[in-house]
């Protein structure tokens, strides 16, 4: 009897060895997302927790001061402990952090993404990296001004003409009227992104759309689309509250200027949407009429630059646990709310919904059989240099508006792209 106990407690030894062995093994993957946003900060750790409480699954969030994410991720990637997500914010980095990105073709979330949704890849079809947010952005209107003049409303502007006639005449009648056609889309560090990232996006859209889907930055662009890009330009730079030689200076500020009631038009997207609403409740929102065939079934400029990616160096495990947590971030109910109260939409089916009026009418453009506008501004390659150029010729146009000077804006639009694309790629 006694040999048999000492069996039996051995068995329940070797069990319970085992059972924490398993157990140990259940728990020991890990999440280490290393965040983009700073203002996203304190919603991650409470969802970080939640998690790790409900499913046992450690989950840490690093989120760099603003301005140093890019030196934070290298490190990071070849530190001892590296991030098993991370964020990336266009094609050119897809690129360069080739070999740290999980290929997610195939995972729960790319069959929970949302049509029409932009992801990073490259040529040989690899998901490099999803969005984890989207956003949407064109030219914003303040309805009650445009019905002021008595005989127009937002719904009459469906092509670029129309556009230009509303601006010219609220410009020109602007000492009586009190407002002017648009805010002050100025060159300078804060505000420049409007103009060489934003509205360049139409000029590469509508080339990306004649010669087929980039799956990678081109090499070169053929520009065809300036003209049209000059059109928008020309008519937010000669009917502003400001000259254009006080857009070149800049340091105004364009969306309170809006808010103030002062201006009709403004260039910007669905994340000023609380914002602007407070103070303009009934904004619109329509698409960038430039004057390209057919643009009265154009929609908004819709996209991300903010994409999830898995690391592609850590265990198999720890991978498989990456995908899981953030398949709970899109699929839980009060996950998903949470992520939307603060990037206003995530692109997947499953997941909240957002309440802001601006991706609504994103929806509703779509819905219309309405054209998106894709991001292909993602690809403009060394985009800091590249951006820096077009400044420079933009401002120089500014005060100039000479056929030569926009040359030399065609210039900084075109053969920089090819420029910058050979001293990224081709070295």
């Amino acid at each position: 009897m006694r040999i048999k106990r000492i069996i039996a407690v051995l068995i329940i030894a070797v069990m319970a060895i085992s059972l924490a062995s398993c157990d140990t093994n259940t728990t020991s993957a890990s999440v280490y997302w290393l965040n983009f946003k700073p203002e996203l900060d304190e919603t991650l750790q409470a969802l970080a927790k939640r998690y790790q409480d409900e499913k046992g699954v450690t989950v840490k969030v690093v989120t760099p001061d603003s301005g140093t994410y890019k030196e934070t991720l290298k490190s990071e990637l070849e530190g001892d402990d590296p991030p098993t997500m991370f964020v990336l914010g266009n094609q050119q980095e897809a690129k360069e952090y080739e070999e740290y990105t999980l290929d997610l073709k195939g995972t729960a979330l790319e069959m929970a993404l949302t049509p029409e949704t932009y992801c990073l890849t490259n040529e040989d079809g690899k998901i490099s990296a999803m969005p984890y947010c989207t956003e949407c952005f064109g030219i914003v209107v303040n309805p009650e001004l445009i019905e002021l003049l008595g005989y127009y409303s937002v719904e009459d502007i469906t092509s670029f003409d129309k556009l230009k006639e509303i601006a010219e005449i609220i410009h020109d009648n602007e000492s009586w009227l009190g407002y002017d056609a648009f805010c002050s889309h100025d060159l300078d560090a804060d505000d420049s992104w409007r103009l060489t990232a934003h509205l360049a996006n139409l000029e590469y859209y509508y080339e990306e759309k004649d010669y087929g889907t980039w799956s990678e930055c081109p090499a070169s662009l053929t520009g065809n689309y300036m003209e049209n890009y000059r059109n928008l330009y020309d008519l937010c730079l000669n009917n502003s509250i400001s000259t254009p030689e006080e857009l070149a200076l800049g340091g105004h500020d364009p969306v309170q200027e809006f808010k103030n009631g002062e201006a009709a038009f403004l260039l910007t997207g669905s994340w000023d949407y609380a914002n602007i609403t407070e103070s303009i409740p009934d904004a619109e929102i329509i698409p960038y009429y430039c004057g390209v065939e057919g643009e009265e079934k154009a929609g908004l400029n819709s996209g991300s630059e903010n994409y999830w990616a898995v690391n592609a160096t850590v265990s198999e495990e720890d991978q498989k646990a990456t995908v899981a947590f953030m398949k709970w971030l899109i699929s839980d109910e009060e996950a998903s709310a949470a992520l939307v109260k603060e990037l206003g939409n995530i692109p997947y089916e499953g997941s909240a919904k957002s309440d802001n009026g601006f991706l609504a009418k994103n929806d509703k453009y779509r819905e219309n059989g309405n054209y998106t506008m894709k991001w292909a501004m993602v690809y403009q390659p060394n985009s800091d240099d590249y951006r820096a150029k077009l400044v420079e010729a933009l401002k120089a146009y500014n005060i100039d508006q000479s056929d030569k000077n926009w040359g030399e804006v065609r210039t900084a639009f075109v053969n920089n792209w090819a420029d910058q694309y050979a001293a990224v790629y081709d070295n």
